[in-house]
């Protein structure tokens, strides 16, 4: 099927060195309002931006974009099995070159007739984007935006830095704010610093979970328990995680043990 075998994959990425599946998952999207929105946003700013930087440089950013945000999917969700689509990544890398290159551009959110200053809705995104990220908001691919966006910057700036000095200011608060979503995310992916107050997380960890199937919120706790063990050892576990890994273990080695039954019969 062309959708499996072109969509973002981290396993066939990595195992089976698939590593145009950084760049196919662009021309895929989940369907008509995906594709529209998307197409919509890219020729909103990506045809100013292409006017003012020609079409070599403009596809230069976006493929960049493309290829940066699926990079960081892959480093964000190289232990999961993920899928993905979608052009995003490039649009948002479009969208923060075209802020950088037109300071005095402004955003507008969505289809309502109002803008907001282009720095604000840069360094608006990437807050919402990295916390929506870290706390699982939405069936959307925040860190191939965060990516995408990221690196379309950067390009942007190392194609014009006579532009990128005049910005100074917006482009180093962006890369500041770049700099520091990235560094948390090399230290730990899916960390959220709010988490640090026990209430917050709580609350956040059982209204994720409660919107699970048992058998994902079973693989939630256990991975949560292995970390621990890898923290703080055999030791740091109370009684219940203990049951709790006993029992998983045990059934995953009744299912290794146990026999296919001895059938030529094609269900």
């Amino acid at each position: 099927m062309l959708e499996e075998k072109y969509i973002f994959n981290p396993e066939s990425i990595l195992a089976w060195k698939e590593y145009y599946r950084l760049v196919t998952p662009a021309f895929l999207h989940a369907g008509w309002a995906h594709l529209v929105w998307n197409m919509f946003s890219l020729y909103s700013f990506g045809s100013i931006l292409e006017m003012l930087c020609g079409k070599g440089q403009f596809l230069l950013i976006y493929f960049g974009a493309v290829i940066g945000g699926n990079l960081l999917s892959l480093y964000v969700h190289r232990h999961h099995e993920y899928l993905a689509y979608g052009a995003s990544g490039g649009v948002c890398g479009v969208i923060f070159a075209h802020i950088l290159l037109l300071p005095g551009s402004g955003v507008s959110l969505g289809f309502v007739p109002v803008s907001v200053p282009g720095w604000l809705y840069a360094i608006g995104f990437l807050v919402i984007s990295f916390y929506a990220l870290r706390a699982g908001r939405g069936n959307i691919g925040h860190d191939a935006h965060l990516g995408g966006a990221i690196v379309g910057l950067l390009i942007a700036a190392a194609l014009f830095p006579a532009v990128a000095r005049f910005n100074w200011k917006v482009f180093l608060i962006l890369l500041l704010a770049s700099a520091a979503i990235l560094s948390s995310l090399w230290a730990r992916p899916l960390f959220l610093p709010l988490l640090a107050f026990p209430w917050i997380k709580a609350g956040l960890v059982n209204r994720r979970r409660a919107r699970l199937p048992s058998h994902r919120r079973q693989a939630l706790e256990l991975d949560e328990i292995l970390e621990k063990v890898h923290r703080e050892g055999m030791e740091g576990l109370t009684n219940d995680e203990k049951a709790f890994l006993t029992e998983v273990s045990g059934k995953y080695q009744r299912r290794a043990e146990s026999k296919k039954p001895e059938s030529d019969l094609i269900i």
